[in-house]
């Protein structure tokens, strides 16, 4: 009866180690600091015993993290760029992605700022500090306060594409960890400015402008009217296997699908 016990017993801690299974997600702020934990929840509410480890540190991150095998899937907000796809060739590693859903990054302003519109050369000028007081595009007279995602960010990348003709940001200008700490930093600054993704723009003291009349949102993403759309990203090394495979394919169903336009994003047709 002991040894049987016995055998009982490791059968089972051999069960839950094959049925306990682990996936590694790291990357883009945009994706990660809402998008994906909540399909993560979602997905082990319907797989149990899996879990999950998420870190949203950047874009750059997550392609790095692909290249050094340290994540089974690496969310950009931007495509990896030549010289990492080189880098990644160069360990065996054949980057692939896959569009998750489209999003939109808009201008910020305080609520208390009297501004509702901008062209896109005054954003342009704005960011790269052509332009430094509110006044010359409107406003009232004040210093502006300009706050972007860091380096790592593949947002401040896009943003540096889409808003900025690849120009350099002002030398005066605050680099924030995600989008939550610009809105955050925004919403407390009467004079402040900034660009966050559609999932992080319900913040009280904020303001979403419009730009060349234009307001971000799910219906301009689709027509293709707002001018800083962009999609997002999940990289794998080649096609994903097991799990990965399961967790990018779960995205794409309809309980992902309700997730990603409940978050605020654009999903994928």
């Amino acid at each position: 009866m002991k040894k049987l016990f016995t055998l009982s017993l490791v059968a089972l801690m051999s069960l839950s180690l094959i049925q306990a299974e682990k996936l590694v997600i790291k990357g883009s702020d945009t994706l990660g600091a809402k998008l994906v934990p909540l399909l993560a929840e979602s997905f082990k509410a319907a797989n149990p015993g899996t879990t999950f480890e998420i870190a949203a540190e950047g874009s750059t991150t997550g392609i790095a993290a692909i290249t050094d095998g340290t994540a089974d899937i690496g969310m950009s907000s931007r495509r990896a760029k030549p010289t990492e796809m080189s880098a990644a060739m160069a360990k065996g590693v054949s980057m692939k992605p896959i569009i998750v859903a489209y999003d939109a990054m808009g201008v910020v302003i305080n609520a208390g700022n009297s501004i509702s519109n901008l062209t896109k050369k005054q954003v342009e000028q704005i960011f790269t500090g052509d332009v430094t007081d509110w006044s010359a595009v409107g406003g009232k007279a004040g210093v502006i306060s300009i706050y972007t995602r860091n380096t790592s960010s593949g947002t401040y990348s896009d943003w540096k594409e889409l808003a900025m003709k690849k120009r350099d940001y002002a030398p005066s200008s605050q680099k924030m960890a995600g989008h939550e700490q610009i809105a955050s930093e925004v919403a407390k600054n009467v004079n402040g400015i900034g660009y966050i993704g559609l999932a992080y723009m319900d913040v009280k003291g904020l303001k979403v402008i419009t730009v060349e009349g234009v307001k971000p949102s799910e219906a301009t993403v689709k027509n293709k009217t707002f001018p800083y759309a962009r999609p997002t990203f999940y990289y794998t090394n080649g096609e994903a296997t097991g799990l990965a495979a399961k967790f990018i394919d779960y995205t794409f169903t309809p309980a992902g699908r309700k997730i990603v336009s409940q978050v605020g994003f654009v999903p994928v047709n």
